[in-house]
């Protein structure tokens, strides 16, 4: 089963991450790295990827066109930084996995199951 584990970040995170010690964050990377090991280890993991917090562009088709829109589009606190996509046993297992997400520590990672459909790879 697949999972898409959803990593954000908020002002307050992205100002202790700024505030961080050049050591402290190596750690921080540290922590992505080693889980980045054991996930390609096991076998589980199909894809991560950090996002850029600063440019967004949001696309509407219409009528054979595609219209952009540069954002962000709201005033929303949390951004989307990065995701996990993982291909594990269970939902408790993508959960244990998630735990491990530095960001974790301050309720700004999402686990949610991927919809299988039929027909789609």
């Amino acid at each position: 089963m697949k999972y898409l584990i959803l990593i954000y970040s908020n002002p307050e995170s992205r100002e202790l991450w700024q505030a961080f010690s050049a050591d402290e964050r190596a750690g921080g990377w540290s922590a992505y790295e080693a889980l980045n090991r054991e996930l390609t280890a096991s076998g589980e993991l199909v894809v991560t990827e950090p996002l850029d917090q600063v440019r967004t562009t949001r696309v509407l088709a219409r009528d054979g066109r595609a219209i952009t829109t540069d954002g962000p589009f709201a005033e929303v606190k949390e951004q989307l930084a990065g995701f996990y996509l993982v291909d594990c046993a269970d939902e408790q297992r993508a959960v244990e996995i998630a735990a491990k997400v530095p960001e974790a520590a301050f309720g700004l990672v999402e686990v949610r199951p991927v919809l299988a459909m039929p027909g789609m790879a």
